[in-house]
């Protein structure tokens, strides 16, 4: 069984595929729809900005690659801003549309000047489990994981699995079907974030 890491020149793929290994998953990068399709899961990463990934999956003609893909019921795992565009839109510089897979924006953290909250967010943060999503099995409730980000998603309909609090709470991972994402880095979050993936191949494999 093999999991596909979309290449549409955002940074990280290197850093997943080598954590997906490490858990002796067969993982491949490509940008390439046929080779894209032919894949039993995949994981969408992203890092930087909300507009411009969106713009490189829409130049690069993966759009419809990746929600056929999600279409039909593959396991599909999103990372950060792939998680991220998975909504319907984002604030960011100004409001830009997403996939709309699920119902919801992405928003701004916006704190007063006076608090010690920094932003981008960046580093370990604990992880509260609502429910028992699939990604969490064997994952103890409030386990510390990697995040790197500006914007969180607010979700408008129950796929919540875990939230994270940083100055507000925020849906840090999601569960419907076959989609997963979650906001913090799973391939910089050391054993969690290991287990996290194998979590994620073992899904991919039945």
């Amino acid at each position: 069984m093999s999991i596909v890491i979309v290449d549409y020149d955002v940074g990280n793929l290197r850093s997943v595929e080598k954590a997906l290994q490490t858990v002796r998953a067969e993982a491949f990068i490509s940008r390439d729809p046929e080779e894209i399709k032919s894949a039993d899961a995949m994981v969408l990463p992203g890092v930087g900005a909300f507009a411009e990934c969106m713009g490189n999956l829409i130049n690069l003609g993966l759009i419809d690659t990746v929600r056929k893909f999600i279409d039909s019921g593959k396991p599909f795992l999103g990372i950060c801003v792939g998680y991220q565009l998975l909504f319907e839109k984002s604030e960011e510089f100004g409001s830009a549309n997403g996939l709309g897979v699920l119902k919801g924006e992405c928003l701004r953290f916006n704190f007063k000047a006076n608090t010690n909250r920094k932003i981008p967010h960046i580093g370990w943060n604990q992880v509260r489990l609502i429910k028992q999503g699939r990604l969490f099995k064997g994952i103890k409730d409030k386990t510390d994981f990697y995040f790197v980000h500006s914007y969180y998603p607010n979700p408008i309909e129950n796929v919540i699995v875990t939230d994270t609090e940083y100055g507000v709470r925020f849906a840090s991972s999601i569960e419907r079907d076959n989609v997963f994402a979650t906001q913090f880095h799973p391939e910089k979050s050391q054993g969690a974030g290991l287990k996290v993936l194998e979590n994620f191949s073992q899904i991919s494999t039945g």
